[in-house]
């Protein structure tokens, strides 16, 4: 595409071809066994099915556009869509199966706009709209994409030697509507539940071998904490709070369960060519990369707070209280004291022609200063420039 084709082509298409490109290039850094950042096995567990739920929500809302003109962006802010694209999304899947058995078949659609054509000589915008609207219905009605609230899953049990508890490792996601940001939590967590102490430590100090536990599990792996654990997860999880809140809200609630290390991922902002108006600066120079796939910067944050002591519970004549966890909060760094955290990342993707850009444009120190960079080209990613 030609820089003069790249400046007519329609700002939606442009905005797909871009979000579409940066997703990639974060799915095949996530997968490099070389990555820096996600060496470790559960760290890319974690994220890579988020990334497709990502993937196939942006996939829907093209989808959508064929037959709806419905679809906005944060363009000043994040650079992702609004949190009204999320719900209609949500909307539509409860919706589908009715809607679905209100439109004829694929193959019933197709042949009455070939008749359509023949009779009347004209394009039969009505029959080709139904058409996408089913196309549509049929992809999102597994719920595969990234909804508003993405309930907890258990992907790891083993035991504290320390403790003699179970521990689990959780993950959920959110898609904050005021931030207009999608972020992944995972929690570190050990359950002194005495049922779930007795059912998984082993007479060893192990986890009990003679339990079958088919991980992934769907919700905390505690039966009897689960469903409220979801809804702490859907009530706590703003972007707003920090990391540091949202762990003491957790050793707050939920006398047997404490957690140890929580991780939240923000995803964005996300800077497009002549889309996004988010930094002047990267805009004026991402407006000069010919190709739409190569005219974007995708960022990303990762927080970490974690239990640097546990205060034992005491229990009394009179009164009593559970063991709560003291977080440890960086105060030496001041951006790590304002996030709430222990520590933090800042990550930024971009393809090497963008970049190249801004290295022309001698801005790289300024864009970059405080994040690892890295640059898509060829299909694969270099870090640490």
């Amino acid at each position: 595409m030609s820089r003069a084709t790249h400046a007519a082509a329609s700002p939606v298409l442009r905005y797909f071809s871009s979000i579409g490109a940066a997703l990639d290039g974060l799915d095949v850094f996530l997968r490099d066994d070389n990555s820096p950042l996600y060496q470790h096995e559960l760290v890319a567990r974690t994220v890579v099915p988020y990334l497709a739920r990502l993937a196939a929500s942006f996939d829907s809302w093209r989808n959508r556009l064929d037959f709806s003109d419905k679809f906005r962006i944060s363009r000043a802010d994040s650079g992702f869509p609004v949190y009204q694209n999320v719900l209609e999304l949500e909307k539509d899947r409860r919706s589908a199966e009715s809607r679905l058995d209100a439109i004829p078949d694929p193959e019933t659609l197709r042949a009455d706009m070939a008749d359509f054509i023949l009779r009347h000589k004209a394009f039969p915008k009505e029959l080709q709209d139904r058409l996408a609207e089913r196309l549509y219905l049929e992809t999102i009605r597994d719920g595969s994409f990234f909804t508003p609230f993405v309930l907890p899953e258990t992907i790891k049990v083993s035991v504290n030697p320390k403790t003699g508890r179970p521990f689990y490792v959780t993950h959920w996601g959110v898609f904050d509507g005021s931030a207009t940001l999608p972020m992944i939590y995972s929690v570190v967590v050990e359950d002194s539940t005495p049922d779930m102490v007795q059912t998984l430590v082993g007479k060893d100090g192990k986890l009990n071998r003679d339990v079958d536990i088919p991980l992934p599990v769907g919700g905390l792996l505690n039966p009897a904490l689960a469903r409220a654990f979801d809804q702490w997860a859907e009530a706590n999880s703003a972007f707003s709070l920090t990391p540091a809140t949202v762990a003491a809200n957790m050793d707050e609630q939920f006398e047997t369960l404490h957690p140890k290390q929580l991780r939240r991922i923000v995803l964005g902002p996300f800077y497009s060519a002549g889309i996004t108006q988010n930094n002047d600066t990267v805009s004026a120079i991402l407006d000069e990369v010919g190709e739409a796939e190569n005219a974007w910067l995708l960022s990303w944050t990762i927080q970490d707070i974690y239990s640097k002591h546990e205060r034992p519970g005491r229990k009394g004549l009179w009164s009593s209280s559970p063991p709560r966890e003291e977080f440890h909060i960086e105060t030496d760094d001041l951006e790590a004291a304002r996030m709430g955290v222990s520590s933090f990342e800042k990550h930024a993707l971009i393809p090497h022609e963008a970049y190249q850009a801004l290295y022309a444009a001698g801005q790289t120190d300024a864009v970059f200063a405080g994040y690892k960079t890295h640059i898509v080209s060829g299909g694969h990613v270099i870090s640490d420039v």
